[in-house]
């Protein structure tokens, strides 16, 4: 039996409740939702997938996108919902041995966005905030540390994870890494009406930071759009979208429009990879669909 779940917040709290409702223990498989759908995961029989799409070989199934609803027999949880964590904690509430409401409260939070100003400003103020923003899934080695946090978030109460000396220096970074975000989002963001398009290609090495901040440096606007290169080698490109957590004006359903761009997600917010040689289709037309900001009809 193997937890396949991604690298964010809400992946390693439903890793965590996996874990301890079903008392796994083999290493956990961390893909991106991409791979899934292209079919590069080799997934097998006893697998329990958890927040991305659904594989026919999986004995478990656990997810909350709207572009990932199927109409296939299925065992496990789909609806949409704040977070998958949360789908998880209501299949397995009456075996858990340990007492996860409060993780499971924090991502559905922070997996809806359900944030203030103050919180996406300012969030070395709010210690689950900061701790998801340390989980960086661009970046392959970073593997150890997600094992890290399942672990302790298993065992743990949640004031105590904060103590690990390796969770300190990777908060302590991504309050710097944060600082510098936004600089890096100043420069490299362009205001198209209602949409903020910022474009790290030109980069060398693609800054990690707040993923929020830009509803904030961009009021005025009611969706963005991230670019930039998958890997070291540009041979792809992943755009992320996502409506404003503060002005909610936006009326593309992003998952849906996404799935047309080889990728998915939520109706608020979504990414997709493709090979750097569509970039020149897909980018304009992601664009014109957010600019015509037309309700489409499964939003």
């Amino acid at each position: 039996m193997r937890i396949v779940t991604r690298a964010d917040f809400d992946g390693v709290v439903c890793a965590v409740l996996l874990r301890d409702a079903l008392d796994i223990t083999n290493k956990i498989l961390w893909v991106e939702p991409s791979d899934m759908q292209k079919g590069k995961v080799n997934i097998k029989k006893g697998d329990i997938i958890a927040n991305l799409p659904f594989h026919e070989k999986c004995s478990l199934w656990f997810d909350h996108h709207l572009s990932n609803r199927i109409d296939k027999p299925y065992r496990g949880l789909y609806r949409v919902a704040p977070s998958a964590a949360g789908l998880v904690y209501e299949y397995y509430k009456e075996r858990l041995k340990g007492d996860f409401e409060k993780l499971v409260a924090q991502a559905d939070k922070i997996d809806s966005a359900d944030l203030t100003r103050e919180e996406v400003l300012h969030p070395e103020k709010f210690p689950c905030i900061l701790l998801s923003m340390t989980i960086n899934n661009n970046l392959r080695d970073e593997e150890p540390y997600w094992d890290l946090l399942v672990d302790l978030l298993a065992r743990q109460p949640l004031e105590k994870v904060f103590e690990n000396e390796e969770v300190k220096k990777r908060c302590k970074k991504t309050i710097e890494d944060n600082a510098r975000f936004e600089e890096y989002l100043k420069k490299y963001t362009t205001v198209n009406r209602h949409v903020a398009i910022t474009d790290f290609r030109p980069l060398d090495k693609v800054p990690s930071g707040n993923r929020f901040l830009a509803y904030c440096l961009f009021p005025e606007t009611v969706v963005s759009v991230k670019i930039r290169y998958a890997d070291e080698d540009k041979n792809r490109v992943i755009v992320s979208v996502g409506h404003s957590i503060f002005n909610r004006g936006c009326n593309v359903n992003v998952g849906e429009m996404l799935s047309r761009f080889e990728g998915g997600g939520h109706r608020g917010a979504g990414a997709c990879t493709f090979t750097a040689d569509k970039a020149d289709k897909y980018i304009p037309q992601i664009i014109d669909i957010l600019l015509k900001n037309e309700k489409t009809p499964s939003a």
